[in-house]
């Protein structure tokens, strides 16, 4: 009997949210899937970790798929690097690792300098350092009842892509979605990260006591002068995969700079 494939996933918008459960149905019909998601959302928490204080782990739900696929989703009190590290150290092994990693599907786009705060691509990224091949999964809408409809038109072509062809050591994939119904959607298309940054980013108010206070909020301004960023191809109805380096130096920058610098 083939061996089945063990699949691990995880999110930042809570272990409630309706992306994690479509994507938990979507992988439960390919392996045994085990979940390990937050307690509570912690979008923007990038590859943050949860030091100096107590995380509780508690199993959720256990269940068969009808193919016959296990089931297990436990929550746990931390960030999502934090829930692939309990993952990888609890309830997996060095020896006993996933085959494949999931984040997501995130609730809002993922693209551009976003990628650079995201808790999604902060799991995927801790997973890269296991060396486990993984995906980020998101879709440019906030709603709480988004229409993950094309994720799951276009999820098994991705997956059967993935696994003929994985990324090589240290690299995961970053895929985001258009808000837009499986018919509208143009194609798919490897991208480069867009270029944009947040403004504006801050909101002034004050509390019953007069005391003033600020709320995160801002707008995005795009500075992309191409057609080849993800967040401009997004916008024009294209599903984008951007492959991201855990090792982050500029080789190029190094060997300029280390030419240049006199000491």
């Amino acid at each position: 009997m083939d061996k089945k494939m063990e699949i691990l996933i995880t999110n930042d918008d809570s272990y409630t949210s309706k992306g994690l459960w479509t994507l938990i149905s979507l992988c439960g019909t390919i392996g045994n899937v085990t979940v390990v998601a937050p307690k509570t959302a912690q979008s923007g928490m990038s590859a943050a970790l949860s030091m100096g204080k107590p995380l509780f782990l508690n199993k959720e739900e256990e269940r068969l798929t009808p193919e016959g696929n296990k089931i297990d989703v436990y929550s746990f009190t931390g960030t999502p690097a934090d829930c692939v590290k309990i993952a990888m150290n609890k309830v997996f092994s060095r020896d006993h690792k996933p085959d494949l990693m999931f984040s997501g599907i995130n609730h809002g786009s993922n693209a551009s300098t976003a990628a650079v705060y995201s808790g999604t691509l902060g799991a995927t990224a801790e997973a890269a350092i296991y060396e486990i091949p993984a995906i980020a999964l998101s879709v440019d809408s906030h709603d709480p009842d988004a229409d993950f409809s094309a994720v799951k038109k276009w999820f098994r072509p991705i997956v059967d892509n993935f696994l003929a062809n994985p990324p090589v050591k240290g690299i995961f994939l970053n895929i985001n979605f258009p808000n837009l119904p499986p018919e509208e959607i143009r194609g798919i298309s490897f991208a480069h990260q867009g270029d944009g940054m947040w403004i504006d980013e801050f909101e002034n108010y004050t509390t019953p006591r007069g005391e003033p206070f600020y709320w995160i909020c801002g707008r995005f301004l795009d500075k992309a002068k191409d057609y080849e960023g993800d967040h401009t191809l997004m916008n024009n109805g294209y599903i984008t995969i951007v492959p991201h380096m855990v090792d982050s130096t500029s080789y190029a920058e190094k060997t300029r700079l280390q030419e240049l610098w006199k000491f």
